[in-house]
């Protein structure tokens, strides 16, 4: 089988689908992999490394897209990668569909198979793809966060640890699960004032057993979100359906009881944002303001630590892209019921509930067009 690794072309998109020692492990199976020029470079990786390992290099990314059977990314096709579109073609990637209905519909028309490393789940509910990108952006939003809350970066110009006489920072984290848990052991480590909001009472026990009651819990609902907003220095929002749209924790209106100059770093953007006045930005033009409140919401944040990204991630898909390309993409998602919750589309179906329902689009199951 073929593997393509193109460069990404997403705005400041610098980590890359496939490392040097996984094209080596594909070689050495008998598969060939194409990679672009410098497609790796951002992630320190050079072409002399892939072409070590065994890889071809091809000097553009149309070069990459027709040759391959399997494209390996990092973030979804954009518009100047849906003219490679083609039956018979499976994309490898995070997708993230669910706020995206032009890419779902290109993908539909050209009968694309796309799996989506988001939607791949195991048997006891993980998400093996989306857990180190998680962690990365979970860690990081505190970093951003902190930030964005200096006085020259427009935020209220708290240091969220605090100094002896001054109280820390309040950070509210939307979410327990991995994003939210990275970022309150970071902002706890920091020294700040830490609250976690989650409808899983199960999943605040354990957070409260892990920070040994260093942080503050809560149940979700809205009154208590927003007075927590109220509070809040810094608001990072870490909500997530597998595959669907986020729901809008934080209403237009729960802005007017936050601080002036609070920051809000939204993670969930990735599927629309957990705030109703979110938006996706880039690292080119990363934050704006509503009603006084500064909003970062970069859909690609690990994209900043291409480095440690990279090889997070690839460690993480290696495993399910091997299966793909040993066994065939039909025979592997057949076999595998947490690569089957990872296909999107097939074939010119929409194969994933939540996307389907995000889109008011036609669900169809996987079983019925394998």
């Amino acid at each position: 089988m073929i593997i393509g690794v193109p460069r990404e072309v997403k705005d400041h998109e610098s980590r890359v689908g496939l490392v040097p020692h996984g094209v080596t492990a594909l070689v050495e199976a008998g598969h060939q992999v194409v990679v672009q020029t410098r497609a790796g470079s951002l992630s320190s990786i050079t072409d002399e490394e892939y072409l070590e390992a065994g890889a071809r290099i091809a000097p553009t990314a149309a070069d990459v897209w027709n040759a391959a059977e399997i494209i390996v990314k990092v973030k979804e096709p954009q518009p100047s990668e849906y003219g490679f579109f083609r039956e018979g073609l499976t994309i490898f990637t995070y997708l993230h569909l669910a706020p995206l209905p032009e890419l779902t519909r290109k993908m539909l028309e050209t009968r694309v198979t796309g799996i989506a490393y988001e939607t791949i789940q195991e048997e006891d509910g993980s998400l093996p793809l989306l857990t180190p990108m998680s962690e990365v952006a979970g860690r990081m939003a505190v970093q951003i966060g902190a930030q964005y809350l200096e006085a020259p970066s427009g935020g209220r110009g708290v240091l969220l640890g605090g100094i002896p006489g001054v109280a820390p920072g309040n950070v509210v984290v939307l979410g327990g699960g991995t994003v939210g848990h990275n970022a309150a052991r970071v902002a706890h480590g920091l020294g700040a004032s830490v609250t976690i909001i989650d409808k899983n009472l199960n999943r605040l026990r354990e957070l409260d057993d892990i920070y040994n009651g260093g942080v503050i819990t809560l149940a979700s609902n809205a009154w208590t979100i927003r007075e927590s907003l109220r509070r809040a220095d810094l608001v990072i929002g870490a909500v997530l359906i597998p595959g669907a749209s986020a729901p809008k924790l934080v209403k237009r209106e729960m802005l007017q009881v936050m601080k002036r100059n609070a920051v809000i770093v939204d993670v969930a953007i990735d599927q629309g944002g957990c705030c109703e006045t979110s938006r996706a930005t880039t690292h080119t033009d990363p934050v704006y303001f509503v009603d006084n409140v500064l909003h970062y919401c970069v859909s690609n944040m690990p994209a900043a630590v291409p480095h440690t990204s990279t090889y997070g991630l690839t460690n993480a898909t290696f495993p399910y892209l091997m299966q793909l390309v040993q066994r065939g993409v039909h025979d592997a998602i057949a076999s595998n019921p947490a690569l089957a919750l990872g296909v999107n589309t097939y074939k010119g179906f929409c194969t994933h509930p939540a996307v389907a329902e995000s889109q008011n689009i036609e669900f169809t199951e996987l079983a019925k067009v394998l």
